[in-house]
């Protein structure tokens, strides 16, 4: 049984769906920029069936969360992600993809005791070579009245190959996002991310962890050489998905499943 709630933050409301019996190990899973929760929705089925208690959230100015923020980046994301592991009486596994990995980096360097490990997929825990030219065309073209159409014309890249049951009514869940009142202007905010932070934290990153790239994510010049550098900084195990992209966890779910599981086998207090 799944029920939607709300977590009071102290400039707005994070919204969260809660799946899962009230006694198994708690997951607490974090979209990227301009996602909604339910691109965990493939997901978190199979965690339930394997006994997890699952929330996801929708970030700050996406989904069904207000636009009241004053920050949208990766460390506003770890206070929401702490928030909401102490609001449901953690500690728990994080699941983090793209900005959310980087958030999840962040959470788990400053509360370890509520981080029993870390699931990073598709992620950015450092900021992508390209340097400042390629960041202010990326930012100009997100640009209105053009931005939310450049933004939709790029997404279709980030899940190559076989795309999931339900990607074209979750696709144009994630345009109408776009168009609710303030988002935009969320969206902005949060395409300003830097992930310097996140890579800053890495070395003080205490749980066990596992790395999910895909190998066609067209983020990463090398996916595999940045699913191995953050591997190895972590001393977490790597798992490369052949003809998969940003998003692991719509395309091959199962394999993200394995190694929330073999994460928790790790883990003595699971």
């Amino acid at each position: 049984m799944t029920s939607s709630r709300s977590l009071q933050r102290p400039e707005g409301r994070i919204a969260y769906d809660l799946a899962g019996g009230p006694t198994g190990p708690l997951v607490v899973c974090l979209p990227g920029m301009g996602e909604l929760r339910s691109s965990y929705r493939h997901l978190v089925p199979l965690l339930v069936a394997r006994g997890y208690r699952v929330a996801c959230l929708d970030l700050r100015g996406h989904g069904d969360s207000d636009a009241t923020f004053g920050s949208y980046d990766d460390e506003a994301l770890a206070t929401d992600a702490v928030a909401l592991v102490e609001e449901l009486g953690g500690p728990a596994y994080l699941i983090g993809n793209s900005m959310g990995a980087g958030a999840a980096v962040i959470a788990a360097a400053e509360r370890p005791e509520l981080v029993l490990g870390l699931a990073l997929i598709g992620p950015f825990a450092r900021n992508p070579a390209g340097g400042r030219l390629a960041t202010l065309l990326f930012r100009l073209a997100l640009v209105k009245p053009w931005g939310p159409a450049a933004f939709m014309s790029y997404y279709p890249k980030w899940v190559p190959g076989t795309r999931p049951e339900g990607y074209d009514e979750h696709r144009d869940l994630v345009a109408a996002n776009l168009r609710r009142p303030g988002h935009w202007r969320a969206f902005v905010h949060t395409t300003r991310t830097s992930h310097a932070p996140a890579e800053a934290r890495v070395g003080d990153v205490t749980a066990p962890a596992i790395v999910v790239m895909g190998a066609d994510d067209v983020d990463w010049k090398d996916p595999a050489a940045e699913a191995r550098w953050l591997g190895e900084a972590l001393g977490a195990e790597v798992v490369m998905a052949p003809g998969v992209g940003h998003y692991p966890q719509l395309q091959v779910p199962a394999v993200v499943a394995d190694a929330v599981d073999r994460l928790a086998r790790s883990t003595p207090r699971a």
